[in-house]
């Protein structure tokens, strides 16, 4: 199950680790994305902390981490094909996975159809 930020990140816990990316919607506002700065693998975060860099035609916007952990491993394909979040922001285009994740943080983030309606109603601003 997947679980977001308001601030437009998702994260997904399975066995312990955690996958992390930007949604759907966020790659569709910043637009073409043209660099990530992505996290050095044994990096320790809290939750809300920046995590990630992504620069795109519009702008530069910080990821943060949606819970706590220490970076496994970064995906290395972003830095050659950063338009792979684009294409696919909740599947191939994650960001990174984390370790020792206190999933207890997970009840500070909105569910899939909270978030949903968050997104609906910028939609209609």
């Amino acid at each position: 199950m997947k679980y977001y930020t308001e601030e437009h990140e998702w994260v997904e816990v399975e066995d312990g680790v955690a996958t992390v990316g930007i949604t759907e919607y966020a790659a569709r506002e910043l637009g073409d994305i043209t660099f990530v700065e992505l996290p050095e693998k044994g990096s320790e975060f809290g939750q809300g902390d920046v995590l990630s860099v992504v620069e795109s035609v519009k702008a530069a916007s910080d990821v943060f981490a949606p819970v706590s952990g220490k970076v496994l491993s970064a995906n290395r394909i972003l830095a050659d094909r950063p338009e792979l979040i684009n294409e696919s922001p909740e599947e191939d285009g994650w960001i990174c996975k984390l370790a020792d994740v206190d999933e207890k943080e997970l009840e500070n983030l909105l569910t899939d159809a909270e978030y949903g309606q968050m997104v609906s109603n910028l939609s209609k601003d």
